[in-house]
Protein backbone atom coordinates (compact mmCIF):
# COMPACT_ATOMS: atom_id res chain seq x y z
CA UNK A 1 0.00 0.00 0.00
CA UNK A 2 2.57 2.74 1.24
CA UNK A 3 6.56 2.38 0.29
CA UNK A 4 8.84 4.85 0.97
CA UNK A 5 12.20 3.69 -0.07
CA UNK A 6 15.24 5.24 1.04
CA UNK A 7 14.01 9.22 1.37
CA UNK A 8 16.50 11.57 2.48
CA UNK A 9 15.48 15.12 3.32
CA UNK A 10 17.83 17.85 4.43
CA UNK A 11 16.91 21.56 4.86
CA UNK A 12 18.77 24.37 4.76
CA UNK A 13 21.29 22.39 2.59
CA UNK A 14 24.75 23.91 2.28
CA UNK A 15 24.42 26.14 4.76
CA UNK A 16 25.84 26.14 8.27
CA UNK A 17 21.89 25.29 9.25
CA UNK A 18 21.31 22.35 7.69
CA UNK A 19 19.97 19.98 9.34
CA UNK A 20 18.92 16.18 8.46
CA UNK A 21 15.22 15.73 8.61
CA UNK A 22 15.14 12.24 7.29
CA UNK A 23 18.32 10.01 6.72
CA UNK A 24 17.61 6.63 4.10
CA UNK A 25 14.55 6.19 5.89
CA UNK A 26 12.68 2.49 3.93
CA UNK A 27 9.06 1.43 5.07
CA UNK A 28 6.45 -0.32 3.69
CA UNK A 29 2.92 -0.60 5.12
CA UNK A 30 0.39 -3.37 3.97
CA UNK A 31 -3.08 -2.30 3.38
CA UNK A 32 -5.01 -2.13 6.16
CA UNK A 33 -1.93 -2.03 8.71
CA UNK A 34 -2.26 0.86 11.14
CA UNK A 35 1.00 2.13 12.37
CA UNK A 36 1.73 3.77 15.23
CA UNK A 37 4.92 5.82 15.45
CA UNK A 38 7.02 7.19 18.27
CA UNK A 39 10.03 9.10 19.13
CA UNK A 40 11.51 11.84 20.80
CA UNK A 41 11.35 15.59 19.68
CA UNK A 42 13.21 15.99 16.16
CA UNK A 43 13.36 12.23 15.48
CA UNK A 44 11.59 12.91 12.10
CA UNK A 45 7.61 12.07 12.78
CA UNK A 46 6.01 14.80 11.08
CA UNK A 47 8.51 15.41 8.74
CA UNK A 48 7.80 11.77 6.74
CA UNK A 49 4.15 12.77 6.90
CA UNK A 50 5.13 16.14 5.45
CA UNK A 51 7.10 14.05 2.94
CA UNK A 52 4.16 11.66 2.20
CA UNK A 53 1.62 14.83 1.88
CA UNK A 54 3.60 16.37 -0.47
CA UNK A 55 5.09 19.48 1.34
CA UNK A 56 8.03 19.00 -0.34
CA UNK A 57 10.04 17.52 -2.21
CA UNK A 58 13.07 14.81 -1.23
CA UNK A 59 16.39 15.33 -1.81
CA UNK A 60 16.44 11.60 -2.77
CA UNK A 61 14.40 8.39 -2.80
CA UNK A 62 11.14 7.48 -3.74
CA UNK A 63 7.51 7.08 -2.42
CA UNK A 64 4.77 5.01 -3.31
CA UNK A 65 1.34 4.66 -2.99
CA UNK A 66 -1.14 1.92 -3.96
CA UNK A 67 1.65 0.69 -6.13
CA UNK A 68 1.68 4.33 -8.14
CA UNK A 69 4.83 6.69 -7.72
CA UNK A 70 3.50 9.87 -6.15
CA UNK A 71 7.43 11.35 -5.28
CA UNK A 72 7.03 14.16 -7.56
CA UNK A 73 3.00 14.24 -7.27
CA UNK A 74 1.77 17.91 -5.85
CA UNK A 75 0.35 18.09 -2.54
CA UNK A 76 -2.84 18.88 -3.91
CA UNK A 77 -3.01 15.92 -5.62
CA UNK A 78 -2.13 13.56 -2.89
CA UNK A 79 -4.76 15.45 -0.76
CA UNK A 80 -7.55 13.29 -2.70
CA UNK A 81 -6.09 10.09 -1.36
CA UNK A 82 -4.61 10.60 1.89
CA UNK A 83 -6.37 11.99 4.40
CA UNK A 84 -4.63 14.02 7.60
CA UNK A 85 -5.38 15.07 10.93
CA UNK A 86 -2.82 17.63 13.13
CA UNK A 87 -2.61 18.21 16.84
CA UNK A 88 -4.06 21.62 16.48
CA UNK A 89 -8.12 21.01 16.64
CA UNK A 90 -8.43 24.24 14.79
CA UNK A 91 -6.73 23.15 12.09
CA UNK A 92 -8.71 20.89 8.99
CA UNK A 93 -11.90 22.79 9.08
CA UNK A 94 -13.36 26.20 8.37
CA UNK A 95 -14.51 28.10 11.74
CA UNK A 96 -16.70 30.58 9.77
CA UNK A 97 -18.34 28.08 7.86
CA UNK A 98 -21.62 25.39 9.52
CA UNK A 99 -20.85 21.51 9.97
CA UNK A 100 -22.99 20.62 6.75
CA UNK A 101 -21.12 22.93 4.36
CA UNK A 102 -17.63 21.73 5.58
CA UNK A 103 -19.11 18.06 5.07
CA UNK A 104 -20.25 19.80 1.56
CA UNK A 105 -16.92 20.73 0.38
CA UNK A 106 -14.73 17.54 1.34
CA UNK A 107 -18.00 15.70 -0.60
CA UNK A 108 -17.53 18.22 -3.40
CA UNK A 109 -13.69 16.96 -3.36
CA UNK A 110 -14.30 13.72 -3.88
CA UNK A 111 -17.46 13.26 -5.86
CA UNK A 112 -17.02 15.72 -8.67
CA UNK A 113 -20.70 14.45 -10.26
CA UNK A 114 -22.28 16.18 -6.97
CA UNK A 115 -24.01 19.90 -7.94
CA UNK A 116 -21.98 23.03 -6.51
CA UNK A 117 -24.99 24.51 -6.01
CA UNK A 118 -26.08 24.21 -2.89
CA UNK A 119 -26.47 20.78 -0.33
CA UNK A 120 -29.61 18.51 -1.72
CA UNK A 121 -31.49 16.76 1.19
CA UNK A 122 -30.32 13.32 0.17
CA UNK A 123 -26.94 14.76 1.17
CA UNK A 124 -28.11 16.62 4.33
CA UNK A 125 -29.88 12.90 5.63
CA UNK A 126 -25.83 11.43 4.66
CA UNK A 127 -23.87 13.81 6.94
CA UNK A 128 -26.72 13.27 9.72
CA UNK A 129 -25.98 9.41 9.20
CA UNK A 130 -22.21 10.04 9.39
CA UNK A 131 -22.01 12.47 12.20
CA UNK A 132 -24.65 10.41 14.32
CA UNK A 133 -21.72 7.64 14.41
CA UNK A 134 -18.98 10.05 16.32
CA UNK A 135 -22.31 10.29 19.17
CA UNK A 136 -21.51 13.84 19.94
CA UNK A 137 -24.97 14.84 18.62
CA UNK A 138 -22.97 16.96 15.92
CA UNK A 139 -26.44 15.84 13.45
CA UNK A 140 -28.71 17.76 15.22
CA UNK A 141 -26.82 20.73 14.71
CA UNK A 142 -25.42 20.82 11.34
CA UNK A 143 -26.15 24.70 11.02
CA UNK A 144 -23.95 25.33 13.49
CA UNK A 145 -20.43 27.25 13.07
CA UNK A 146 -17.58 24.73 13.44
CA UNK A 147 -15.95 27.77 14.97
CA UNK A 148 -18.27 27.15 18.01
CA UNK A 149 -17.44 23.83 18.99
CA UNK A 150 -15.05 22.62 21.36
CA UNK A 151 -11.74 21.10 20.52
CA UNK A 152 -12.99 17.32 20.91
CA UNK A 153 -15.71 18.82 18.80
CA UNK A 154 -13.82 19.81 15.90
CA UNK A 155 -11.33 16.91 16.07
CA UNK A 156 -13.65 14.22 15.98
CA UNK A 157 -15.33 16.17 13.00
CA UNK A 158 -12.44 16.39 11.77
CA UNK A 159 -11.35 12.68 11.94
CA UNK A 160 -14.96 12.16 10.33
CA UNK A 161 -14.21 14.42 7.51
CA UNK A 162 -10.96 12.67 6.51
CA UNK A 163 -12.71 9.34 6.59
CA UNK A 164 -16.24 10.16 4.94
CA UNK A 165 -15.20 9.07 1.97
CA UNK A 166 -12.50 6.42 2.27
CA UNK A 167 -8.96 7.33 2.10
CA UNK A 168 -5.92 5.31 0.78
CA UNK A 169 -4.00 6.56 3.59
CA UNK A 170 -4.58 8.25 6.99
CA UNK A 171 -1.71 10.17 8.86
CA UNK A 172 -2.75 11.23 12.58
CA UNK A 173 -0.39 13.61 13.69
CA UNK A 174 -0.77 13.60 17.89
CA UNK A 175 -4.09 14.75 16.89
CA UNK A 176 -5.28 14.26 20.79
CA UNK A 177 -2.43 15.90 22.63
CA UNK A 178 -4.24 19.25 22.38
CA UNK A 179 -7.33 17.83 24.41
CA UNK A 180 -7.19 16.94 27.46
CA UNK A 181 -7.41 13.01 29.14
CA UNK A 182 -11.23 12.57 28.50
CA UNK A 183 -11.75 13.61 25.50
CA UNK A 184 -8.83 12.19 23.88
CA UNK A 185 -9.38 9.06 24.74
CA UNK A 186 -12.69 9.29 23.04
CA UNK A 187 -11.29 10.52 19.92
CA UNK A 188 -8.94 7.61 20.17
CA UNK A 189 -11.77 5.39 20.38
CA UNK A 190 -13.94 6.87 17.52
CA UNK A 191 -10.60 6.29 15.49
CA UNK A 192 -9.95 2.74 16.03
CA UNK A 193 -13.48 2.22 15.36
CA UNK A 194 -13.53 4.51 11.79
CA UNK A 195 -10.53 3.05 11.21
CA UNK A 196 -11.40 -1.02 11.96
CA UNK A 197 -14.61 -0.51 10.22
CA UNK A 198 -13.39 1.17 7.17
CA UNK A 199 -10.28 -0.82 6.90
CA UNK A 200 -7.68 1.93 6.45
CA UNK A 201 -4.05 1.70 6.18
CA UNK A 202 -3.03 4.54 9.14
CA UNK A 203 -0.07 5.92 10.32
CA UNK A 204 -0.63 7.80 13.67
CA UNK A 205 2.25 10.07 15.61
CA UNK A 206 2.14 9.99 19.37
CA UNK A 207 3.78 10.39 22.58
CA UNK A 208 1.89 7.95 24.54
CA UNK A 209 3.59 5.00 24.87
CA UNK A 210 0.73 2.89 25.96
CA UNK A 211 -1.55 3.93 23.40
CA UNK A 212 1.60 3.55 20.49
CA UNK A 213 1.47 -0.28 22.24
CA UNK A 214 -2.26 -0.79 22.11
CA UNK A 215 -3.58 1.22 19.12
CA UNK A 216 -3.18 -0.69 15.98
CA UNK A 217 -1.19 -3.55 14.70
CA UNK A 218 2.95 -2.08 14.68
CA UNK A 219 4.74 0.06 16.77
CA UNK A 220 7.71 2.08 15.37
CA UNK A 221 10.31 4.00 16.95
CA UNK A 222 12.18 6.91 15.19
CA UNK A 223 15.42 8.56 16.22
CA UNK A 224 17.25 10.89 14.24
CA UNK A 225 15.38 10.57 11.08
CA UNK A 226 15.49 7.23 10.72
CA UNK A 227 13.46 4.06 11.75
CA UNK A 228 15.32 1.99 14.22
CA UNK A 229 12.73 -0.43 15.53
CA UNK A 230 9.71 -2.15 14.07
CA UNK A 231 7.95 -4.21 16.11
CA UNK A 232 4.53 -6.31 15.19
CA UNK A 233 3.02 -9.73 16.55
CA UNK A 234 3.45 -11.16 19.66
CA UNK A 235 6.54 -9.36 20.27
CA UNK A 236 4.53 -6.06 20.40
CA UNK A 237 1.95 -7.85 22.36
CA UNK A 238 4.29 -9.15 24.85
CA UNK A 239 5.94 -5.66 25.36
CA UNK A 240 5.67 -3.70 27.97
CA UNK A 241 6.63 0.38 27.95
CA UNK A 242 9.64 0.38 29.99
CA UNK A 243 11.14 -3.25 28.05
CA UNK A 244 10.15 -0.54 25.23
CA UNK A 245 12.07 2.18 26.53
CA UNK A 246 15.05 0.24 27.11
CA UNK A 247 14.99 -0.69 23.50
CA UNK A 248 15.16 2.84 22.54
CA UNK A 249 18.43 3.20 24.81
CA UNK A 250 19.86 -0.03 23.28
CA UNK A 251 19.20 1.02 19.71
CA UNK A 252 19.91 4.55 19.62
CA UNK A 253 22.66 4.48 22.29
CA UNK A 254 20.67 7.50 24.28
CA UNK A 255 17.96 7.88 26.58
CA UNK A 256 14.52 9.14 25.95
CA UNK A 257 14.62 12.90 26.87
CA UNK A 258 10.44 13.61 26.14
CA UNK A 259 9.09 14.17 28.84
CA UNK A 260 5.59 13.84 27.73
CA UNK A 261 6.47 10.21 26.72
CA UNK A 262 8.00 9.69 29.97
CA UNK A 263 5.32 10.55 31.76
CA UNK A 264 2.80 7.84 30.72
Amino acid sequence: MLELRNINKTFNKGTPNAKQALCDLSLHLAPGDFVSIIGSNGAGKSTVFNAIGGSFLLDSGSIRLDGRDITFQPEYQRARQIGRLFQDPLRGTAPNMTIEENLALVYLRANKQRSIFGITNKERTFFQEKLSELGLGLENRLKSKVGLLSGGQRQALTLMMATMVTPKLLLLDEHTAALDPATAEKVLELTDKIVKNDNITTMMITHNISSALEMGNRTIMMNNGTVILDISGKEREQMTVPQLLELFHQKSHTVLDDDRMLLV
